[in-house]
């Protein structure tokens, strides 16, 4: 017999008296103001559970005579009343915090460009570390009031929920997302018609609607090709996150990128500063381009500037910020030349460039019939950052073929160490304690030296604290797992034997947590190389240890699914059974969860890949003590005191060498310092030692570490430059002076020679003076063309290291002892006299130079005599 289904949702009146809960459900700042949340769980905690923690979905399923109930009841409209009062303050333009904005040039304004963003579990238009950053650096942004607009995808199916089958194999499911339970809403024209985009994918007019979501006071833009004005094979390019082949990859970036730009402009929208966060949006640059050269750009006196390409890329350029995130060359998204070409067919007919001169912006310089987009954010940005200090090294010495004479240490890339928002992801134990002894903590996020207060917080109330977040969490394990193996047809008494260690006393038990997204390089099947030593490690009753494993792998990676298979296998043995668990469905919710109720949280990556790792940083905000790899964050963040460090041992040794070595590291500490601190009680009924780290691994990390300190330092050093930098490029007549002169340069640079005019003196006496002479063989360059430069310094660790540098002058006067052969050459001189005795150690070498580079070396060209 067949039968149909039908469905009818009954949803509630809101009263008057509390109507303001459908504008709090409308804002994404619920999720990051626990006080906001609190309003929906005080009205049906089981249904807010039930609904994911959705506001918007609750506001639909709740019954109407709890609304009712609430309406009426004066203690929830008390705190509902001051709840709305501080939203609509918060989201006052004339009440904004503005200390960190007030370092920028007045009418700035900051396009933030990503793929993915993970603000809450509710909104899943995200798949990992990506997305949660882009979340967090938006949240932070809106706490300072920084005026910042924000561009991303929107993705009907999402990331996808991870199932592990009864063999331990990942199973990706994919479900449309209903959006009438998405704070999300369509952007229109001002005769109230929803907005639209186009842009020519291949031969195709592709149509782009519009949505936009508030992030407190923050404006996200998400673009949807899903949509009946298109085809069927045009609606699937934005369907999935990292769905697809690499066309689909390929179309969504184009999305991201040009879509991007024409809906800011189409919105009346005018970003000053363009902050590109990976590779996925690098398009926007080539888009931004063609805008100015259809519709030339205001200089300082009012007039419109009218450039050629290169001068008009030079001025995008110099607005533009590109953060590198992954080390790993896989994860830079590269496309065949055929490819390329046939998707930008119809986008280059309304650019003065051919597909030649667009393929030589993003060529991959070691795979020359390659497209990478890395490769083209470098060339269209001025100003490069990586994720942490190690971070940076590791992308400098990947991208330094982009600046082929330059060392990499000196080439443009820093870094910006990446931040987590404390408020999304401390547990609200942690804020009942700070409102009541450190009150002002929220507007302290900034200031390390406050939170050493800390130490001066009761051992007892500090334990208290830690354990009831525990508790809580090892009945969420408890419950997950059970579902978990029920479903995959496990026998109850496989079942009792997988969970009946979580029932033991939680102050007891050392919970020991992993959980990030599951790539060979994060090595999350690194202790598995010493079984026997773990096995009896985990055996031990009388100091009970659980390992507890989380995440996801891509569903292309087959290695990575490989390793999840192989922790379920190992989890299900009888030597490890109860006390090697994994988790799916690895969410931000099983995030918030498991780095806030672990007792030590456990990274192993294989170093120098962990770019930065702020799993890490939000287990350390909730106190959790770090074991780790000294790599990302974690090789600034540790002091000795606040958790324990594993020096990796030399990349120059085999893999599988390093792995067991490190291994065997790991399992020492564990051994011999971890479980020992955790386990040593004496006379009190708390672990002393674990106390102090805990407490160390919070005060040390949350100022250090936040988010607000990752946008301060963006805007601090990057933004406003590029603030200035475009400014200074939007005059009239500069970004031409500029392409002009790089293309000058280029050309005459190849014939460019230099060498020393005297043979260089071996010794001196103290106060006595060194001529330094160089002749320069120009090619047709000017003097003033070049700097000519000597580094002194000294050699350490076999590498020279400069502390200081002489510029030398050109000689306009050339002397009468002039040698034979340097006719043509133009000469420059120092004067050296050396302050202090020793071998000094120096070198000589010249470069381009033109005032209106946005880096000395971002020609990439030197010479050294």
């Amino acid at each position: 017999m067949q039968i149909t289904e039908f469905s009818l949702e009954v949803k509630p009146r809101i009263p008057d008296a509390i109507a303001g809960l459908e504008e709090l459900s409308e804002n994404l700042l619920y999720s990051w103001k626990s006080p906001i949340r609190e309003l929906f769980v005080l009205l049906d905690q089981e249904l807010w559970s039930a609904c994911r923690h959705n506001p918007s979905l609750f506001l639909r399923r709740v019954d109407e005579s709890i609304l009712l109930a609430a309406s009426k009841d004066r203690k929830y409209l008390k705190k509902y009343r001051r709840v709305i009062k501080w939203f609509h303050d918060y989201c006052n333009p004339a009440v904004r915090q503005v200390e960190a904005e007030d370092l920028l040039p007045a009418g700035t304004l900051i396009a933030y460009f990503c793929a993915e963003f993970g603000f809450h579990e509710s909104f899943p238009i995200y798949s990992g570390g990506l997305g949660i950053l882009a979340g967090d650096h938006c949240k932070a942004a809106s706490d300072m009031g920084v005026a910042m607009v924000a561009v991303g995808l929107l993705y009907h199916q999402g990331y996808f929920t991870q199932i592990i089958d009864a063999e331990g194999h990942q199973i990706a499911h994919y479900g449309c997302q209903s959006f009438c339970d998405s704070p999300i809403k369509q952007v229109t024209d001002s005769a109230g018609k929803p907005l639209r985009v186009a842009l020519p994918i291949a031969e195709e007019l592709v149509t782009i609607k519009l949505w936009t979501v508030a992030v407190g006071r923050i404006q996200l833009i998400l673009l949807d090709s899903d949509i009946a004005e298109n085809s069927s094979e045009n609606r699937q390019i934005t369907r999935q996150l990292y769905g697809g082949d690499r066309t689909i990859r390929l179309q969504q970036e184009m999305i991201l990128g040009i879509g991007g730009a024409r809906a800011l402009q189409a919105m009346g929208i005018k970003p000053t500063v363009w902050h590109i966060n990976e590779g996925h949006a690098a398009f926007s640059a080539i888009e931004r381009t063609r805008q100015i050269l259809h519709n030339g750009i205001e200089g300082g006196n009012g007039e419109k500037n009218h450039h050629d390409f290169e001068a008009a890329l030079e001025q995008v350029a110099a607005s533009t910020l590109f953060t590198i995130h992954t080390p790993i060359a896989a994860g830079h998204d590269h496309f065949d030349r055929s490819v390329v070409e046939h998707y930008f067919s119809a986008f280059l007919r309304d650019l003065p460039i051919d597909s030649q001169r667009l393929f030589q912006l993003g060529q991959s310089v070691e795979r020359h019939d390659q497209f990478n987009m890395t490769a083209l954010a470098l060339r269209c940005s001025r100003f490069h950052n990586g994720v942490s200090r190690i971070h940076r090294d590791v992308a400098a010495r990947m991208e330094q073929t982009m600046w082929p004479q330059i060392d990499a240490a000196e080439n443009p890339i820093t870094y910006i160490t990446n931040g987590v928002h404390v408020e999304s992801f401390i547990h609200k134990r942690w804020v009942e304690l700070f409102d009541q002894q450190l009150p002002t903590w929220r507007q302290q996020l900034h200031n390390n030296h406050y939170w050493q207060q800390l130490q001066e917080v009761d051992d007892h109330t500090w334990w208290a604290v830690h354990c009831s977040i525990k508790k809580r969490l090892l009945g969420e394990i408890l419950t997950r797992l059970k579902i978990q193996h029920q479903r995959n047809g496990l026998s109850q008494a496989l079942i009792e034997r997988s969970t009946h260690c979580l029932l033991q006393p939680d102050n007891e038990l050392l919970l020991i947590g992993f959980a990030r997204r599951f790539a060979s390089y994060k090595r999350a099947g690194l202790l598995f190389l010493e079984l026997e030593r773990l096995a009896e490690l985990v055996r031990d009753v009388t100091r009970p240890v659980i390992f507890v494993f989380a995440g996801k792998a891509h569903p292309n990676d087959d290695e990575g699914k490989e390793i999840i298979k192989q922790l379920y296998q190992r989890s299900l043995e009888t030597r490890f059974i109860g006390r090697i668990i994994l988790l799916e469905g690895y969410d931000i919710a099983l995030a918030r969860a498991l780095v806030s109720g672990c007792d030590i949280w456990l990274n192993t990556p294989q170093y120098p890949m962990e770019a930065c790792g702020t799993s890490g940083q939000k287990a350390a905000v909730n106190g959790v003590v770090n074991l780790s790899i000294r790599d990302g964050w974690w090789d600034e963040g540790y002091n000795g005191e606040n958790g324990w460090a594993v020096a990796p041992h030399d990349p120059d040794y085999s893999a599988d060498y390093r792995d067991r070595q490190e291994a065997i590291d790991i399992l020492n500490i564990l051994q011999n310092q971890a479980i020992p601190a955790w386990q040593q009680r004496g006379n009190k009924k708390y672990p002393a030692r674990w106390v102090a780290m805990s407490k160390a691994s919070m005060a040390s990390t949350i100022a250090r570490f936040s988010a607000e300190r990752m946008v301060c330092d963006y805007i601090k050093l990057p933004y406003l430059s590029a603030a200035r930098q475009g400014a200074r490029l939007a005059g009239q007549g500069q970004a031409d002076s500029l392409a002009t002169w790089k293309k000058r340069v280029a050309e005459s640079w190849p014939g460019v020679s230099a060498r020393c005019v005297e043979q260089p003196l071996e010794e001196i006496h103290l106060r006595e003076t060194v001529t330094l002479t160089v002749a320069v063989n120009l090619n047709g360059l000017q003097a003033e063309d070049i700097l000519v430069e000597c580094l002194v310094g000294e050699f350490a660790h076999e590498q020279f290291a400069a502390d200081s540098c002489i510029r030398l002058q050109q000689l306009k006067q050339e002397p009468e002892n002039r040698d034979q052969g340097s006719q043509s050459a133009t000469l420059f001189s120092v004067q050296w006299t050396p302050i202090d005795c020793g071998l000094k150690q120096y070198r000589l070498r010249l470069y381009p130079y033109h005032q209106l580079l946005s880096h000395p070396f971002e020609m990439g060209r030197m010479l050294w005599l």
